[in-house]
């Protein structure tokens, strides 16, 4: 114990003196003020890359060091979060990060096969002192075996397991078992498929996974960043500090609702909602509204050029749309070329009428007399108005609302009963799929693109122009505010002397020093190096189309359960997922053992399936607590009985989540003190009301579900699969099958 803690104390001293450094070089770096363009973009980088290294030493400030190694030819190594050097000649390594290859037998060596490995030392820690230690003989022919040795080698894992939580989740870097190891460490290409039933950690080491190819591929994935996926807020904020926890900062965590720019998901759909935009033929349906506002003039539009009447039916207008749509371009992009073939008919027509010689009807007109027509009709308010009604510009947002306010003519009657919403509505989470395929389907205007920037190029060499006139009224009052100014001192050179506004400009244009995870939450057309989808078998053909435009490579992890597919959009089957992108070509892994779920309430949970799928094979858990699961009827005042078996089920140290229909929430809020509900629940209070949607993914040492009846199979069997100590049920209607015969 003495040993480890003057090991702990040095590598602590280590980080702090690494810290205090980093902090200065970034303060330095800051203050050296106007230098060249190269230097400040030296200093920014710099900056960046230093910035970054602090964020990452103050994550992992508790639990640096987790295990130790001991090999058969007397190496040792200590293994923690991550890696650090001696600050010698040799940068000889002092801790090793939990990723590298050499620590990989820390988590899969056994007694069968020890991998080279002597002894097995889990260390643990409060805060920076160590509290105990677990150690594992391996060479069974070892005579110096201490009394730290752990016989099961469980000690740890259970421990861990049986701890109280937080309502954040924690990483699993000190307990990593085998099979989870392999997933992590899953070759960095193609589609891996993790399919795993509660409690088997698959989300952990999602992100383990995550953290594992960063440290693999640090230039490539630093340089396109690593996206992870997940099912609501309230998830996201419970595993937001894993990551960090590894050292990694720079990954991008969002819901779907959340991944089209400058739009966040706030409303509601209906499941008969959700369903009908989730489906993939609305991508066809999103197609064919862009066409219909591609119009033909009903009958015609008449154009008034230089006292002529030109007449615009829709043969014309159709044969430039066809020629327009032959270009394969999106909608907006095309406008250029659509106009080009109406200005051209146009001028055909005016040089008819005007260029025409009566007597043999040979053309008067040159070359030059026809651009000239050409670029007067493209000026012509007349001609500005009718391509703006027969090819008009038109943004992601207003065509969708435009859709889904009048969805008649598109879908079925049903259908369009079921998305039919006001212009005004917000937008919700089926939405957002629906406005970046109407993004692809647009495109952007080029001519409107390089306006804008000319716009702001303009404003920036103004504003310069402007600084360089101050500076030169400045210099002229300063000179002639002197009796007697020095004739010598008129030859200083000021700013305005060596420098015009444009290059002055050049010179103060920021460079974007964002983080890659900044840049790509702000870019549609993002390409991401790599992407994990938790719950994955919730998400509809529609956000498939979305993820897989931000994945070009189709570097993916997608981690989820069949079993629990509850969203009505949500395709529920790999291949059903998969093959329309990658075919056959992708690998499949299954995570078989519940780690969260006691053996009592996992027997409980599986009888729920088990009465629609009989051959239903649940994951097996490794633990036992003793603690069954209790079902009760509420007579009269349910609230009231929530409240008592709140009281009753609250741990001393803990969680305790009440899963109940949203429907309740109100009055069981109102009876519970302290609770808190709502889209984005508080996890860390010590109560919590969700729904079972809201419930996916998280854990809590106790959990009380109301009304399982009132629940489909999958989110009651996801309900009843949150606890890791104590669970209870109550009911005032009748119990599905599955759980009646059970209790």
């Amino acid at each position: 114990m003495r040993h480890e803690q003057e090991f702990i104390d040095g590598l602590y001293a280590r980080v702090d003196g690494l810290r205090g450094e980093t902090e200065t070089s970034v303060a330095d770096a800051l203050a050296q003020g106007d230098k060249p363009m190269q230097a400040r973009l030296e200093r920014d980088i710099l900056v960046a890359e230093r910035s970054g290294l602090l964020a990452a030493l103050n994550a992992v400030d508790g639990s640096l060091c987790f295990g130790r190694i001991d090999l058969t030819d007397g190496t040792e190594h200590h293994i923690g979060r991550i890696g650090l050097r001696r600050d010698d000649a040799e940068r000889t390594p002092v801790l090793i990060d939990w990723r590298a290859d050499v620590a990989r037998p820390f988590y899969l060596a056994t007694g069968h096969t020890p991998m080279g490995l002597r002894r097995r030392r889990h260390i643990a820690t409060e805060g920076r002192t160590v509290t105990s230690l677990h150690d594992e003989i391996l060479d069974l022919g070892d005579a110096t075996r201490t009394g730290y040795e752990d016989p099961t080698g469980d000690a740890v894992l259970l421990s861990a397991l049986n701890s109280a939580r937080t309502g954040r989740m924690g990483d699993i870097v000190r307990t990593i078992q085998a099979e989870q190891d392999r997933i992590i460490r899953a070759p960095h290409r193609g589609v891996l498929v993790v399919e795993g039933g509660p409690g088997t950690g698959k989300t952990a080491v999602a992100l383990h996974r995550a953290a594992y190819l960063l440290y693999e591929h640090r230039e490539l994935l630093a340089r396109r960043a690593v996206l992870i996926v997940g099912p609501n807020p309230a998830f996201l904020g419970y595993i937001g500090e894993v990551l960090p926890s590894l050292g990694e900062t720079g990954v991008l965590l969002a819901t779907v609702g959340e991944l089209f720019p400058g739009v966040r998901a706030t409303a509601a759909d209906t499941p008969e909602a959700a369903a009908v935009k989730g489906r993939a033929a609305m991508a066809d349906v999103l197609a064919a509204v862009v066409r219909d506002r591609q119009a033909l003039p009903d009958p015609v539009v008449a154009i008034e050029h230089d006292r002529e009447v030109l007449m615009l039916d829709d043969g014309l207008v159709g044969v430039a749309r066809e020629r327009t749509r032959a270009a394969g371009l999106p909608h907006n992009a095309a406008r250029e070329h659509f106009e080009g073939h109406i200005l051209n008919a146009l001028t055909e027509l005016y040089a008819e009428r005007v260029g025409t010689d009566p007597y043999d009807g040979s053309s008067l007109l040159d070359a030059s007399d026809i651009t000239q027509i050409r670029d007067e009709l493209a000026e012509n308010p007349d001609v500005r108005s009718a391509i703006d009604r027969l090819w008009p510009r038109l943004t992601p947002r207003r065509l969708l609302a435009d859709f889904l306010a009048e969805p008649d003519g598109h879908l079925s009657p049903e259908d369009a009963d079921a998305v039919r919403r006001p212009v005004t509505r917000a937008w919700t989470v089926a939405d957002v799929p629906l406005l970046d395929e109407a993004a692809e389907l647009l495109g952007e205007d080029e001519r409107t693109a390089r306006a804008r920037a000319e716009r702001e190029r303009e404003t920036q060499v103004a504003y310069a122009q402007g600084v360089l006139d101050v500076s030169y009224a400045s210099r002229t009052f300063e000179f002639d505010d002197k009796e007697d100014s020095d004739p010598e001192s008129s030859e200083v050179l000021s700013a305005h002397d060596i420098i015009d506004a444009e290059r002055f400009a050049e010179r103060h244009e920021e460079a974007d020093h964002r983080s890659a995870a900044e840049r790509a939450a702000a870019d549609r057309t993002w390409a991401f190096g790599h992407i994990i989808v938790d719950e994955a078998q919730e998400l509809s053909p529609m956000a498939w189309r979305l993820l897989m435009r931000r994945s070009p490579t189709r570097s993916m992890t997608l981690v989820g359960d069949p079993a629990q597919t509850a969203e009505a959009a949500g395709v529920g089957s790999w291949s059903g997922i998969l093959a329309p992108y990658v075919e056959d070509r992708w690998e499949h892994t299954r995570l078989a053992v519940n780690y969260r779920t006691p053996a009592e309430i996992m027997d409980l949970a599986a009888s729920v399936v088990r009465a629609e799928q009989p051959d239903f094979a649940p994951p097996s858990s490794v633990r036992s607590t003793g603690s069954r699961p209790w079902v009760r009827h509420a007579a009269g005042d349910l609230p009231g009985a929530v409240a008592g078996a709140v009281a009753e089920l609250t741990p001393a140290e803990g969680r305790l989540a009440v899963i109940a229909p949203r429907e309740l929430h109100r009055s069981l809020a109102a009876r519970l003190d302290g609770v808190t509900a709502g889209a984005e629940p508080d996890l860390t209070h010590t109560v919590v009301l969700l729904d079972p949607r809201q419930a996916k993914g998280l854990e809590f040492d106790s959990v009380l579900v109301v009304e399982p009846g009132a629940y489909g199979t999958s989110d009651l069997y996801v309900a009843l699969t949150r606890a890791t100590q104590r669970l209870g049920i109550l009911h005032t209607g009748t119990l599905p099958p599955g759980l009646a015969a059970a209790a």
